[in-house]
């Protein structure tokens, strides 16, 4: 194609964007096998769009012909600032979010939960009678997988064995008095402390955590 068929497609874009500023310098073309069907780029100036490049396709269909306009886009180029890609509100929610007043939506479809009226007496480890004065009452309960991502969560952060306040405690939590193991199946693995000066006072703890408020660590005279 001829010099004209790129002041064609400059114009294109030019016509396309809201300030003819926008539509920088000519990038390059890309002539189809044909030499009928040519995509022209130039930089685009565009708020937000670093380094995307107007695509204006142009025809013609001989040489006689008048090229014509297919088509004028903004696509990004190998260098582009591009948005990241969508995630879920439910993915990107962190506990920091949840304010007074903030409100988030139940999802029926969480995998962490299963309906209580599903919920084994031995998966809650709920005696009979337990389970009659609870009534059920919570429409669901944390499934298999709710539990393994919770446990595998807390024994991960600081309040697991692997934290350095743990690493240099005289002895593990399981073996504190201030030491209240949680109940269901979670009761041999986690607990809360109950001791008021201690660091992860009312906060869940793993049995083999620690820290120096141990009911009975002693000093040597």
């Amino acid at each position: 194609m001829s010099k004209t068929a790129q002041d064609i497609a400059r114009n294109a874009a030019i016509a396309d964007a809201e300030k003819a500023s926008q539509v920088g310098a000519f990038i390059s073309k890309d002539v189809d096998h044909d030499n009928r069907v040519t995509t022209f780029l130039f930089a685009a100036d565009l708020a937000g769009y670093n380094g995307w490049r107007w695509c204006v396709t142009v025809a013609q269909v001989d040489a006689k012909a008048e090229p014509t306009v297919c088509d004028v886009v903004v696509l990004p180029g190998p260098d582009s600032l591009l948005a990241p890609e969508w995630i879920e509100y439910r993915d990107r929610i962190l506990p920091e979010d949840i304010q007074p007043g903030v409100i988030v939506p139940s999802i029926l479809d969480d995998t962490r939960l299963a309906p209580g009226v599903h919920s084994l007496i031995q998966d809650e480890e709920l005696d009979p009678a337990q389970v009659f004065d609870l009534g059920l009452s919570r429409a669901r309960v944390l499934s298999i997988e709710g539990r393994d991502q919770a446990s595998k969560r807390w024994y991960a952060s600081d309040r697991g064995p692997t934290a350095p306040i743990a690493q240099s405690a005289p002895k593990p939590c399981q073996t504190c008095g201030f030491f209240l193991p949680i109940a269901g199946s979670l009761r041999g693995s986690f607990g809360v402390c109950a001791n008021a000066i201690a660091p992860d006072d009312a906060r869940v703890v793993s049995v083999d955590h620690g820290c120096g408020a141990h009911s009975e660590a002693t000093i040597n005279s």
